[in-house]
């Protein structure tokens, strides 16, 4: 297994429709970057958020999630309160070939501001906008700019086509639309 170059991203992208849409560099002008790197992709938050709020007392349960617990919010500045998290969206749409597998990581720029993305590894024939986790760990209010970089996700391709893929498995995220809450 490899981790894969520009070149090959750029191929995946226009061959294969992996990433849509795909920027073919990475975009620096007064935004946060966003775009085909060295050995990833940088990709965007649209504007469309999930802000958890504490209203109802609730308890964060993954196997009860209540979906009251969540505020919605479409903007260009999505501001996540103190210590708190908003659930958004990719701007881009994937689709992983059977033999890819992928890691996303926070881009340092919002990691040097005490905000945390966190995105699972998206799995080969997984398809769909990317659901973003994004905690502000400060005590302060955090700002999130919409349709601007957010995360890097880096592409792996195996040596072996794997036996059962994401689309196989007839996977509860596949093909999701919207910002999707946490399912069983």
């Amino acid at each position: 297994m490899g981790l894969k170059p520009d070149h090959w991203i750029r191929k995946m992208a226009q061959e294969k429709g992996m990433i849509e849409p795909f920027a073919d560099s990475q975009k620096r002008d007064g935004v946060i970057s966003f775009g085909v790197s060295s050995y990833g992709y940088d990709i965007r938050v649209a504007d469309e958020f999930k802000i958890f709020t504490n209203v109802y007392s609730a308890v964060v349960d993954p196997k009860h999630f209540v979906s009251h617990s969540m505020v919605d919010f479409k903007g260009e500045i999505c501001v996540i309160p103190p210590n708190s998290f908003a659930l958004a969206r990719t701007v881009e749409y994937f689709r992983i070939p059977r033999e890819v597998l992928t890691i996303c990581l926070g881009k340092s720029t919002y990691a040097r501001c005490g905000i945390i993305v966190n995105v699972t590894p998206f799995e080969p024939e997984w398809e769909g906008f990317v659901t973003l986790e994004i905690s502000n760990t400060t005590p302060l209010p955090a700002r999130i700019y919409a349709n601007e970089g957010i995360a890097q996700v880096l592409f792996f391709e195996a040596d072996e086509v794997c036996d059962v893929s994401y689309a196989d498995k007839k996977g509860k995220y596949q093909k999701q639309e919207s910002i999707v809450l946490p399912k069983l």
